[in-house]
This record gives C-alpha cells, sequence and structure tokens, in this order.
C-alpha cells in the first residue's frame, strides 16, 4: 500500500478497513496451561492495534425470535437480559462457594431439569422428544443439541444415541503414522507401537475407531470446500456409508439440502506434546447430537440441553451455552452435584477484566 501512498507505511494493515467481529463475553483465545493473565492479556483488546479501532456495539438480538404477544416479547427481553447478566458477571443471583471461594450462581427454576436417575437419558429425553419417530426430520435434527464442557461426556452422549438409532453398524478405522528426524534404522519408530498410536485422543482430530450409522448426525472437523458450505463445524447428516467416502447432506446453512461425498483426508495436529509429528488419515467427521461448548459457537438452535457434570471452567463458558437458543423455552439445564442428585446451582466463570477498556451499551 506504501506504493499508492508512502504515508500508509506507518498505517495498521497499510490503511485498508479492516472488519472485527466477537462478543468479548464469549470464549476466550484457548491457550494450553496459560494462566488468566496470559489469557487476558492475549484478548484483541489488549494488543496495540486496539487503538487505531473505533467500536461499534450491535444492541440487539438477532439469535431469539419475536413473540407473538407484548407478554411474549417481555419473556423474552428478560431472557435477554439474563444471558447478558451472565456474560458480564453481573447475575443478580450470585454468592461465593463455601469451598472454593468461586462466584456461583442460581440459575432460574424453569430452565433447569431435575433428576435423580440417569442423567444422560433426562436430558435426551427432554431435548429430543419422540427421538425415534422424528429420526428422519431434518427440521427436527438441525434445530436441537446437547452442549456440556468437556469431550468425553460428549462421546459418552453420542455413543448413547448411536446404540438407539436401528439400523447397520459402519466402523472405520484410521491409519496413523508419525515422522521424525531420524534415520529409518534407529529405535525410534519402534519405541511408538500402532497400537498406541491409534490410542491418541484429541480434539482436533477423530478417533481411531469412528462408528456410524446410515441418517446420523455429524459435524465436519475440517474445511475442505467453503465455496460449496464444507467448513469446519458444518453440521451433515450422513446418507450412506462406502468403503472409501461417506456420503454426507448438509443440514443447515445456505446450501442446505446439498449432498458431498466425503473422503479420508491427512490431519496432523498443529500444538501437541509429543517428541514427534502425529499424522492420522480418517474421515474428518464426528457424530454431533452433543458437542462441546466451545464447539457450539456459532450456532442458533431451537431447543439445547445443557449437561453440567462438572462446572464450567473458563471465561464465556455459560454465557456461551445459553446463547445458542432461539427461545427461552427451548433451554434446558441439568447440573450434577457431587452426591449425584441434580441442582440449580453451578460457578461462572467471568474474566472481569477483559471489559475494562470497553465502551458500554449504556454509554
Amino acid at each position: 500500500m506504501s506504493a499508492i501512498d508512502k504515508s500508509r507505511a506507518k498505517k495498521p494493515f497499510g490503511g485498508i478497513t479492516i472488519v472485527f467481529g466477537g462478543d468479548f463475553r464469549q470464549i476466550l483465545p484457548v491457550i494450553p496451561k496459560a494462566s488468566r493473565a496470559e489469557v487476558v492479556c492475549s484478548t484483541l483488546n489488549k494488543s496495540k492495534l486496539w487503538d487505531s479501532c473505533e467500536v461499534f456495539l450491535l444492541k440487539q438480538n438477532m439469535r431469539l425470535n419475536a413473540g407473538n404477544s407484548d407478554l411474549e416479547n417481555k419473556t423474552i427481553a428478560d431472557f435477554s437480559k439474563w444471558q447478558l447478566a451472565v456474560g458480564d458477571g453481573k447475575e443478580t443471583n450470585i454468592f461465593p462457594s463455601p469451598d472454593t471461594g468461586e462466584m456461583l450462581i442460581k440459575i432460574p427454576d424453569q430452565y433447569i431439569v431435575h433428576t435423580s436417575g440417569d442423567p444422560i437419558q433426562k436430558l435426551f429425553e427432554v431435548t429430543y422428544p419422540d427421538f425415534i419417530q422424528n429420526i428422519s426430520s431434518h427440521e427436527y435434527l438441525r434445530s436441537r443439541a446437547i452442549l456440556t464442557p468437556t469431550n468425553i461426556v460428549v462421546d459418552e452422549i453420542n455413543t448413547t444415541i448411536l446404540e438407539k438409532i436401528p439400523g447397520m453398524v459402519y466402523t472405520y478405522l484410521s491409519q496413523d503414522s508419525i515422522d521424525d528426524a531420524g534415520d529409518d534404522d534407529n529405535d525410534f519408530r519402534s519405541a511408538f507401537p500402532v497400537e498406541y498410536l491409534n490410542s491418541i485422543n484429541m480434539p482436533c482430530i477423530p478417533k481411531h475407531e469412528l462408528k456410524l450409522k446410515v441418517g446420523v448426525v455429524v459435524m465436519l472437523m475440517r474445511n475442505l470446500n467453503q465455496v460449496m458450505g464444507l467448513c469446519n463445524g458444518t453440521r451433515m447428516i450422513v446418507k450412506s456409508c462406502r468403503k472409501n467416502s461417506i456420503e454426507c447432506e448438509i443440514l443447515c446453512g445456505s446450501h442446505v439440502g446439498t449432498k458431498h461425498l466425503i473422503p479420508r483426508i491427512e490431519m496432523i495436529p498443529s500444538d501437541t506434546n509429543w517428541p514427534f509429528e502425529f499424522k492420522r488419515v480418517q474421515f474428518p467427521i464426528q457424530i454431533c447430537y452433543a458437542m462441546t461448548i466451545n464447539k457450539s459457537q456459532g450456532q442458533s438452535l431451537d431447543t439445547v440441553g445443557i449437561y453440567l457434570p462438572k462446572a464450567a471452567f473458563s471465561h464465556g463458558h455459560s454465557y456461551v451455552a445459553i446463547s445458542r437458543v432461539t427461545r427461552p423455552e427451548g433451554l434446558h439445564i441439568l447440573i450434577d452435584s457431587c452426591d449425584g442428585i441434580s441442582t440449580d446451582i453451578t460457578n461462572n466463570v467471568v474474566f472481569e477484566e477483559v471489559f475494562y477498556n470497553l465502551p458500554s451499551v449504556d454509554n
């Protein structure tokens, strides 16, 4: 840009207008083993570029649907205010934990699911009512999901739901390998047998053993073709399972209804603690009747079941989970206490210092 105007050489991005979009109430940059201060300092509003930015505030919640009466609109407005209060850490029903000192919040009763039995089964029944009757309904499947903080619980829920779906199970095994800088005749490769590589599970890549059925809802884990709508996070339904490809139909977005063949691809995790470069060749999809709260960012759903066997542990976890829903009556939260009985108390992690240099809507 300095070739056009020499004064642009010292301007951010060469004087080109850049639009940054985001919500500081949502989950902050994920930095493994980082302290709270390190996470906060990695946000955009702590960058030297921030002084050059002009902030525009969005004031209308476009995710929540409008009501059909004044009473419904008031309920929706109150629900939106409650969501923002949770995101700002200013929820009124708040008190310190007697054990850890962390701030706890009391979830309103209308959103709580109580059970003394199997919590996963109970939340499944609430989030996916009449599941077998609607197993082929795309509108039913695209409009709901279960959210939970960790991948371990996500896998447990998805496995439980997969067993309820009639049909043949197709099992796809990955091809795992490593690359090292040494000679082929050294002992490095022998120290990591294939069986060990197959046991490695990381959130950014699919598992070694992928089990599917025709009609199962899956999520794409890589950008394959953004022009055709095959992006990371795209939800699809499996139409057929073949030996070297899986035919899927996109469930939501501008390319809804289009069918695509998903191939096996080579995936290499970028950030690992392993002393080698790990490669996995597998279909880049995972079952997604349940998904992590992190992965749900950007989703809009009519019915959301939130399962908290352990409390949210990251800034924005609680806010992201409760703000995915498009209507207040579609939010269902099941919180497990230490004694295995559901409760309405959980913690709400908010790094308030993130908001210090942000303008307020009230201003």
